[in-house]
């Protein structure tokens, strides 16, 4: 072959990521080796493919017309070569990239890793931010290897699976002055509340569920994180509504106390999304197996 193989995925990677820096960072090298990839990118295809912006860089014409092409192919070699070997999770040893929402990290990973720690040692794990672009975790590309959580509008090269459905209920400092065992309606709305912010259109969930039972709710406090809600509530006499699967973790806290919430709140999908390129390739399908498994038990 004239060209090099490798070069293709770093070129897929550039053009998800419209940035040397950020792309530099997804593949694990510095940027001076990116720029030396770069450069060996457009000797290949003897055009520039990149044009550099004020805020990072912009594909030629011809980068649009072969990005398809490349991607499509580098998903069939994945399937031709990858489809063909053997997976055993006791001797193996490989890393994956998996991108879980707060949610997930929070109430999966923690299972998932034990799971692996058992069954599978030499398998790790390193963790990407999912937040509201999917395209920045690298599932788009493969780099990634899935990511997990609730999506909406996955592109057309994502593969998604539905692991849970998980409910929503409240939470109050335990003696709190005046919620005993229950919440009305009333009460509910006569409190503040703090509320977890997800990141783009996933802040929505929640706000819709209680749009469509009428109820109203004052927030005293948005936080980024799961783990500050706790700390906040157990020194102030708010109310946080949050996933059931959460505040399991919660009750364990002698400061709080879970309540049903005042009305029905409905479920919401957790999902696993990965990249056509990986359906054939045994380690994946094992680790998904294994994620879809652990996702079942604690549903349950």
């Amino acid at each position: 072959m004239r060209y090099d193989l490798n070069l293709l995925p770093v070129f897929v990677v550039l053009m998800e990521e419209r940035n040397v820096t950020r792309a530099a960072e997804r593949l694990g090298i510095t940027q001076p080796a990116l720029s030396n990839t770069l450069n060996r990118l457009r000797e290949t295809f003897r055009d520039p493919l990149f044009v550099r912006e004020r805020y990072g860089i912009r594909p030629t014409e011809l980068a649009e017309e072969i990005a398809p092409a490349i991607v499509e192919a580098l998903a069939k070699l994945d399937d031709v070569i990858l489809g063909q070997q053997n997976f055993d999770p006791l001797t193996a040893e490989r890393l994956f990239t998996i991108a879980p929402n707060d949610y997930v990290e929070f109430v999966l990973v923690p299972a998932i890793v034990e799971r692996l720690r058992q069954v599978a040692p030499g398998i790790r794990l390193r963790l990407t931010p999912f937040g509201s672009d999917i395209a920045e975790t690298g599932v788009m590309s493969g780099t990634t290897a899935m990511v997990l959580g609730r999506l909406t509008d996955p592109p057309d090269n994502l593969v998604v699976q539905h692991l849970m459905e998980d409910g929503l209920a409240c939470v109050v400092r335990a003696d709190h002055p005046d919620i005993g065992d229950s919440i009305s309606k009333e009460q509910y709305e006569r409190l503040k509340h703090v509320n977890m912010l997800p990141p783009g259109r996933l802040r929505a969930g929640l706000f819709q569920s209680l749009e469509r039972q009428g109820l109203k709710r004052e927030v005293a406090v948005s936080v980024t994180h799961f783990l500050s809600i706790p700390e906040l509530v157990a020194v102030t006499d708010y109310c946080t509504t949050l996933p059931a699967l959460i505040c399991r973790r919660i009750a364990l806290d002698p400061r709080l106390k879970v309540l049903p919430p005042p009305v029905d709140l409905g479920t919401f999908p957790v999902q696993m999304a990965w990249h056509v390129r990986h359906r054939n390739d045994p380690a994946h399908r094992w680790l998904r197996g294994l994620i879809g498994d652990v996702a079942r038990e604690l549903a349950r």
